[in-house]
């Protein structure tokens, strides 16, 4: 097994003045070595008591650095082994965002996800009539049901992307999606170009194919194409993971120049692109619209990937891939190992609101727009130092905290009752703590009460009272 002296982590670990509490700080710097590969992974990390006196710290101090470690999933201690350098598994860790209770009482900010809009009772009732007849079959379809494949095909035609039924594949879910894509096409090892910040699950599903991961870093302004394609030409990527329709969570939008730039260097690279068109749908303002990434593709390797979750509900459960014909075959026969078809009853409502979609553009205009603009202004008044650009769609803010601590306002405003989302959630080497996703998928009222509690919470955090010392605000 390899192992890190204490001299050597000592050199790793960060220079200069040492925050208060150091244990803390200091298994905040182990994380992220271990995240951005410079300490790798499996690897065993030196005694508490040398690495201690290497420091010029008290052995407490790194036990309480280690088992905050362990708490996280970053360190596997066994007896008469030391400890080693782990990743955390996303189902489990106390990391993980989603393991959250409903009704718990909390105002949950650590989700951008709109409730149903209100033409889901009508598509719900217009689905349960026509499951009679889909009753009289298996109810397995690995492709889809060919109804709802028809009208994801005439959406994206009607987008400008002519596209056939046989292109499309219905899954359980964006997520769904991204894992089969990935599972096919990256082996361990394999350089995947990824946005930072970008979708968390993602990161979690790259790292479980045991990949390499390319960070390319972007901001509410945007990407530097030049940036992505020397990336994607010097690494060889084999997948890049794209979000340019509302990128989450920056909001930012891809201009069509940026879009054709990074698909031509993909054609000229090797590189598969996936592209997540979660949110394309939820324009707010009035911006010409930006063609499919995939209608600059000329050789079938734009991959692109929706879901019903933003734009109707995430209860749904309903995605899809799009894909040149044969790669969705392919698909359909790995998926076979893990997962025969999605839901024939959840497929039929999604068809029901396809036949709706204006309707539901329309409504999610009107209040997601009304919840963004009362959410900026609370913020403008309540915290003027910080800084944002308001995004023509999607569904959240990405804040600059002025040199604060999104980790510590998090734990800060969870013991005053809001679940907050810190940047290093969406950093791909676990950094951008100086950020915070602000999702504006609540109503206006909630969102003023949230601002208050985030505002009081910053200002005790300031103060220096920790509320929460060792409680997350992601369980």
């Amino acid at each position: 097994m390899r192992y890190l002296s204490a001299a050597q982590v000592a050199r790793l670990v960060s220079a200069g003045p040492r925050p208060r509490p150091y244990y803390r700080a200091l298994a905040d710097e182990l994380r992220r070595l271990i995240m951005d590969g410079r300490i790798p992974v499996n690897v065993r990390l030196p005694a508490e008591r040398h690495l201690a006196e290497t420091l010029g710290v008290s052995r407490t101090t790194v036990t309480s650095a280690y088992d905050l470690l362990r708490e996280r999933g970053y360190v596997d201690s066994r007896q008469g082994s030391g400890s080693r350098t782990a990743l955390p598994d996303p189902a489990t860790t106390a990391d993980n965002p989603w393991l959250t209770i409903d009704g718990d009482g909390m105002l949950q900010l650590h989700a951008a996800a709109p409730a149903a809009p209100s033409q889901l009772p009508a598509a719900i009732e217009e689905a349960v009539a026509h499951l009679p007849r889909y009753a009289m079959g298996t109810g397995y379809e690995p492709m889809g049901l060919a109804v709802l494949r028809e009208r994801v095909a005439a959406r994206y035609t009607a987008r400008g992307l002519a596209t056939r039924p046989e292109q499309i594949l219905v899954t359980g879910g964006a997520q769904a999606a991204q894992h089969l894509v990935t599972s096919l096409l990256v082996s361990q090892g394999d350089p995947v170009l990824l946005e930072s910040p970008t979708y968390p699950h993602i990161i979690d599903v790259v790292r479980a194919r045991g990949a390499r991961v390319v960070p390319v870093g972007i901001d509410a302004d945007g990407w530097q194409a030049d940036l992505v394609t020397s990336a994607m030409r010097q690494s060889a990527a084999r997948l890049a993971y794209l979000i340019p329709d509302f990128q989450n969570p920056t909001g930012a939008l891809m201009p069509d120049a940026v879009r054709a730039e990074i698909v031509g260097q993909a054609r000229r690279s090797g590189t598969t692109i996936m592209v997540d068109e979660t949110w394309v749908e939820l324009a707010l303002d009035e911006v010409p619209p930006a063609s499919a990434m995939a209608a600059f593709d000329t050789d079938n390797r734009v991959i692109s990937i929706g879901s019903a979750s933003k734009l109707w509900w995430g209860g749904l459960r309903i995605g899809w891939i799009r894909a040149g014909a044969a790669l969705i075959r392919r698909l359909a026969t790995h998926r076979s190992a893990v997962d025969l078809a999605a839901p024939v009853l959840e497929q039929l409502i999604v068809a029901a609101l396809f036949d709706r979609i204006e309707e539901t553009r329309a409504e999610r205009r009107r209040t997601l727009r009304a919840s963004r603009d009362v959410l900026a202004a609370e913020l403008r008044a309540r915290l003027p130092e910080w800084r944002f650009t308001v995004p023509a769609g999607g569904g959240s803010l990405w804040m600059w905290l002025a040199g604060e601590s999104g980790v510590e306002l998090a734990e800060a405003a969870f013991a005053r009752g809001v679940r907050l989302a810190p940047g290093p959630w969406f950093g791909v080497e676990g950094t951008l703590d100086g950020y915070l996703r602000l999702p504006y998928t609540q109503p206006p009222q909630v969102l003023v009460e949230a601002v208050r509690h985030i505002a009081e919470a910053r200002s005790s955090s300031q103060a220096g009272t920790r509320a929460l010392e060792r409680v997350s605000p992601m369980v």
